[in-house]
């Protein structure tokens, strides 16, 4: 079986063609595989490449390195501080493209299959949540830890909260704790749990049994799996947005960002 490697962004996102499963790793390792905008953007384009692709029937991601994916980039984000506006703007554009990163996952008519190793934390777990299905090795983590740095994971809950009960998804979101990969499956969160290392092999296995499957018919079902559910998921994307926009511009959120940058405690001004 032949397979095809494609690299975009300047390798901050990989894909291995493997048959008809297209794989996408996320490739910062050095940065912990957070959300930058190039990484953004990369994976926006395989997946509307994926999405009409004629020979791609399913979608792994994926990740090298010890963090599957941080969230956000820290970093980025408080670059944009010294923006004539405070970087609202720019804070609104990304957290914008992060959104429709996530809608484009489920629009997409082909399954969507996260592998995880290591940790998923804040927009990482929003990922890992927004795949149509999710695998994790036992020693995987899962976490919406903005409230730690005051910045509530807004839009992380929206994917949040539709795949487990909402007690459980504020537990998460309230308390910012780290959730072992078997509290996480019987959340609802993830699907499978196997053995380190294996994650990626059993979403492989998953991946096959899909791709053999009638495209139409996973299309069609796939679709109406989730309008059933949410009509309405672009305007719950636009209120978290908006929220997300308004936390980053307290004076908390420069406070934790920068406290989470220079590695100190926050020092909360409650404002």
């Amino acid at each position: 079986m032949a397979e095809n490697i494609a690299r975009t962004n300047e390798e901050v996102l990989l894909r291995e063609d493997r048959g008809r499963v297209a794989l996408l790793t996320l490739n910062r390792p050095q940065a912990r595989n957070s959300l930058s905008e190039e990484l953004l953007d990369a994976l926006q384009a395989q997946i509307d490449d994926i999405s009409h692709s004629s020979s791609a029937r399913v979608a792994i991601i994926t990740a090298n390195g010890p963090v599957f994916c941080a969230g956000h980039d820290i970093g980025q984000l408080e670059g944009r501080r010294g923006d004539r506006d405070g970087g609202a703007q720019y804070f609104a554009a990304l957290f914008e493209r992060c959104s429709a990163l996530m809608q484009s996952i489920i629009a997409c008519p082909k399954p969507v299959i996260a592998a995880v190793e290591g940790t998923a934390t804040a927009a990482g777990c929003q990922l890992v949540a927004t795949c149509d299905l999710a695998v994790a090795s036992e020693d995987a983590k899962f976490c919406t830890p903005g409230v730690h740095i005051g910045l509530f994971c807004s839009t992380p809950a929206v994917a949040l909260a539709r795949n487990v009960s909402r007690k459980h998804a504020m537990e998460m979101l309230l308390l910012g704790e780290m959730i072992p990969a078997e509290d996480a499956r019987a959340f609802g969160l993830i699907n499978r749990v196997v053995a380190k290392g294996g994650a990626l092999e059993e979403a492989l296995k998953m991946a096959e049994a899909i791709s053999s499957k009638s495209i139409p018919a996973l299309a069609i079902g796939k679709q109406a799996f989730y309008e059933q559910f949410d009509p309405e998921l672009s305007q719950s994307y636009d209120r978290a947005t908006r929220a997300m926009v308004e936390n980053m511009m307290l004076e908390d959120a420069h406070e934790g960002l920068g406290a989470f940058l220079e590695k100190r405690a926050p020092r909360w001004r409650d404002t």
